[in-house]
């Protein structure tokens, strides 16, 4: 997985956005508004900060190596990942997707049923 597989990955997904709040350096995912995927432009390592059920972001950080406690994002929703090739690529987009179900269950249900329409 690089930054544009990543980066396309994450726009198919129903209703996503793109964008920049935090300055040029963090390619920010979205979807209604809500922040589900992180990404540096500026490292020299593919990473991500993904959002992750607490329970299973602790098994994963046990289970793999390369997933860290989220960077500067609470530490008990989120995971950094970084992308080594230590973990297949399925396993990473699975992850994003999960995170990005985990927002979209916070969602009230008009935009829920809106997301799935969409599909």
């Amino acid at each position: 997985m690089n930054l544009e597989t990543l980066r396309d990955f994450c726009l198919k997904l129903p209703g996503v956005t793109e964008e920049l709040p935090f300055g040029p350096d963090t390619l920010v995912f979205k979807v209604k508004n809500k922040v589900f995927l992180l990404t540096p432009l500026d490292s020299d390592k593919q990473q991500f900060n993904a959002k992750c059920d607490p329970e299973k972001a602790e098994e994963l950080r046990e289970k793999y190596p390369d997933v860290k406690p989220g960077y500067h994002m609470n530490k008990k929703h989120w995971n950094t990942v970084y992308v080594t090739g230590n973990i297949p690529s399925e396993i990473l987009f699975e992850w994003v997707k999960d995170s990005y179900d985990l927002v979209v269950a916070t969602l009230p249900k008009k935009d829920q049923e809106t997301l799935k329409a969409t599909k």
